[in-house]
């Protein structure tokens, strides 16, 4: 308890860049993957193969790579400037929706084809059949993988400990500096995170029960 006392200073803060960085990109996240799987569903061959090389390029890449794109090479291009906190926040959206992409393409499956075939003859373009009948749908039926993206996200936010980001990740380091016992230090961490995730897995619950209802 006393290394969680005496350095106050750094957990309050480092977590609340944790949880910032987690907000900023899951919502982000979220916006773009859905985006993407609009492409990958979407009736225009182009659109299609857009969806499919975005996801399957990001997918097979290690996220570090996508962190050490943003923090070291994008700056050489002299394009915008983007700080750390930016620079990990893009980083950690441009990973995570590629996967959020599949979840989503795999709820809009479950969608049966006669809603959209009905919808159709009614008039309605793709993008109101999309947004209107279908992803409503499929969201609700992938609330638990859905979870478990976010879920992912927020462990890997420590990653951006690695790019100086002073987030909880950064914590072990900052107590090796001050000589307090580190191990003991990421036991708090760890505690830390499961707080978080007990969260996270409370609003699924809830939503499940809501939506299941609805349903």
């Amino acid at each position: 308890m006393d290394v969680l006392l005496d350095n106050l200073d750094l957990y309050g803060p480092f977590f609340w860049t944790t949880i910032k960085l987690f907000l900023i990109s899951g919502v982000a996240s979220l916006i773009f993957g859905t985006f993407l799987a609009g492409l990958r569903v979407s009736p225009v061959p182009v659109f299609r193969a857009v969806g499919a090389t975005y996801v399957t390029l990001i997918r097979n890449t290690p996220l570090t790579l996508v962190f050490v794109f943003l923090v070291f090479a994008y700056p050489l291009l002299d394009i915008v400037d983007l700080s750390y906190f930016t620079a990990a926040v893009v980083s950690l959206t441009l990973y995570t929706s590629a996967f959020i992409c599949e979840v989503v393409r795999s709820g809009i499956n479950t969608v049966p084809v006669g809603q959209a075939e009905a919808a159709r003859a009614l008039g309605l373009t793709f993008t109101q059949i999309l947004g209107q009948i279908v992803l409503p749908q499929a969201i609700r039926s992938v609330v638990p993988p859905l979870m478990s993206m976010l879920i992912a996200l927020l462990k890997n936010t420590t990653i951006a400990a690695g790019f100086s980001v002073a987030e909880a990740g950064a914590i072990r380091q900052y107590l090796s500096e001050r000589g307090d016992n580190q191990l003991v230090g990421l036991l708090w961490v760890a505690l830390g995170f499961i707080i978080l995730v007990a969260v996270l897995s409370f609003i699924q619950r809830t939503l499940e029960k809501r939506w299941s209802v609805a349903r």
